[in-house]
């Protein structure tokens, strides 16, 4: 808040002065720093993580990952369309996970015969797993859930036993709601 308030010259000299000859006052301006607004910043949620459940794991990625409808969603989005967009994730992860293993198992059989350079189709077609979800979550966050407010990803997380072990997980964001009454 700034506040004008006026300093009346106060010395014996401009006391005759002002008698001659009227000079105008000087306003000053203070603000005062003390009086700030505080400013809300909402908190993140935590993210939604929702965990493989499927019976094959090839380098951390499951076969399927579980439909089940957490609670912390409710409100946010309906379990249809939830249900719905985990199983347009899984189609990908079943064709996808099932060739990755053939290859494991091919490797497996010739890695001795070729020096471990039967082991790179696998990784490269978990790599190819891997993108092909992230595109297929960018589609649903881009179709539906930027308007609802969440962000699915897909993040590479410890297992719950061990730390030494890691697996991919999807995790739904809720993202905060813009505060409308702050000014830019």
């Amino acid at each position: 808040m700034s506040q004008v308030s006026s300093v009346p010259s106060t010395s014996p000299q401009s006391d005759m002065a002002a008698s001659d000859v009227e000079e105008p006052e000087i306003d000053v301006i203070s603000s005062s720093d003390d009086e700030t607004e505080p400013i809300y910043i909402p908190k993140e949620k935590e993210p939604v993580v929702i965990r493989g459940v499927g019976n094959i794991t090839v380098f951390g990625m499951n076969s399927r990952f579980n439909t089940d409808y957490p609670p912390e969603l409710t409100g946010y989005i309906a379990p249809e369309e939830l249900s719905a967009t985990l199983s347009r994730i899984n189609s990908v992860l079943k064709r996808h996970v099932q060739t990755s293993s053939r290859w494991l198992l091919c490797g497996l059989v010739f890695c001795c015969c070729s020096l471990g350079c039967s082991m790179w189709p696998v990784l490269c077609l978990n790599r190819r797993t891997v993108l092909a979800l992230e595109k297929c979550l960018d589609h649903e966050n881009v179709s539906l859930y930027q308007k609802l407010g969440l962000h699915w990803s897909l993040a590479r997380r410890p297992t719950e036993p061990s730390d030494r072990l890691s697996e991919y997980v999807l995790e739904l964001k809720i993202l905060p709601k813009a505060a409308l009454s702050l000014p830019d």
